[in-house]
């Protein structure tokens, strides 16, 4: 499926099936160049609501009834404008407070800025993003790139306390021209002491195939420090996860310390080098992984199976952490 076609599929509400590649490094190696984004520079216009859901907890969604937790995934190349028309079905003020891009104050999605949204009201949004280059004085302005993330600022408390808890967070990719795509992208959410607002020890399965190019957005809410660890992959500690060529000085890793409002995120090749497995990935917080913060990469093989799994023995859910989502229109 091209880029387009899945951005569609995407608009529509339907879930995109991630392309299987061979491990085999000969297969690899034969295998068309990575896809790249394109340049930004478009103002896309896009329908949010904020939706009560089972439970006690809340989401936001791309159409009415459709609300997740997380959020859907929002995102935009650098240049772009967004503006999201959005609307509070729920019976409490819901805002919509964004990370790491440019807006007016109008847009801040906080009491103190009245850009809150009433019960059944309705408010657009707008955010702009911006490629790096040198200011009037000579010095350098770093660019939107980056993962981000958006969550409500208004519901509980006037800093969004009990928004963010009952789930109104989800995820936002900014990407410069260039940057690698990847075949799917997932969302992994460390809230307190649950994984996207699941049950302990059921924390979201992430799915892949052996060869799969997979990005994983990471993002901690709530009151701890948390420590993101994934078994048998790694990735360079920066700004895409990817390392630029074999003088890159970043250094690669498979643990980082995440606290509060922090977000990143990175791409792996699923299975490269260790093959299809059931591999785990949790807090390393020794009491946080004993008190359920795990899930599972399911990485299986070409064929479908995965090594040495049994689901019946593990306690994950089978659902994936994420969906693939395409440019915001």
């Amino acid at each position: 499926m091209d880029r387009r076609g899945f951005n569609r599929r995407v608009l529509l509400g339907g879930a995109a099936v991630a392309t299987s590649l061979s491990v085999a490094p000969e297969a690899m190696s034969a295998t068309a160049p990575a896809r790249t984004a394109p340049a930004g520079g478009e103002v896309r216009r896009i329908k949010m609501y904020a939706e009560r859901l089972a439970g006690g907890q809340m989401g936001y969604g791309f159409e009415k009834g459709r609300a997740t937790v997380p959020g859907p995934l929002i995102e935009l190349n650098e240049g772009d404008t967004l503006h999201i028309e959005f609307e509070n079905t729920t019976d409490v003020p819901v805002s919509l407070h964004v990370h790491g891009v440019d807006y007016e104050i109008t847009s801040d999605g906080t009491r103190q800025t009245r850009s809150a949204v009433e019960p059944g009201g309705t408010r657009t949004y707008t955010w702009r993003t911006h490629e790096p280059g040198r200011r009037a004085d000579g010095t350098w302005r770093s660019g939107s790139a980056g993962y981000w993330h958006y969550h409500d600022h208004v519901v509980g408390t006037e800093h969004g306390t009990g928004g963010i808890r009952r789930g109104l967070y989800g995820p936002v990719i900014v990407r410069r021209k260039g940057d690698v795509l990847p075949d799917a992208t997932h969302t992994i959410v460390f809230n307190d002491m649950t994984i996207n607002n699941q049950p302990a020890h059921t924390g979201p399965n992430v799915e892949a195939t052996v060869g799969d190019r997979v990005e994983i957005v990471m993002i901690t809410h709530g009151e701890y420090y948390h420590t993101f660890h994934m078994h048998g992959h790694r990735w360079a500690d920066n700004r895409t996860g990817i390392l630029t060529g074999p003088d890159d000085p970043t250094r690669v890793v498979d643990t980082k310390i995440c606290g509060p409002a922090d977000s990143f995120g990175f791409q792996v090749i699923a299975g490269e080098g260790v093959g299809a497995g059931a591999w785990m990935y949790h807090c390393h917080v020794q009491s946080h992984a004993d008190m359920g913060m795990v899930g599972l990469f399911l990485v299986k093989k070409p064929d479908g199976t995965i090594p040495g799994y049994h689901p019946h023995e593990h306690g994950g859910h089978t659902g994936s952490a994420g969906k693939k989502s395409g440019h915001a229109h």
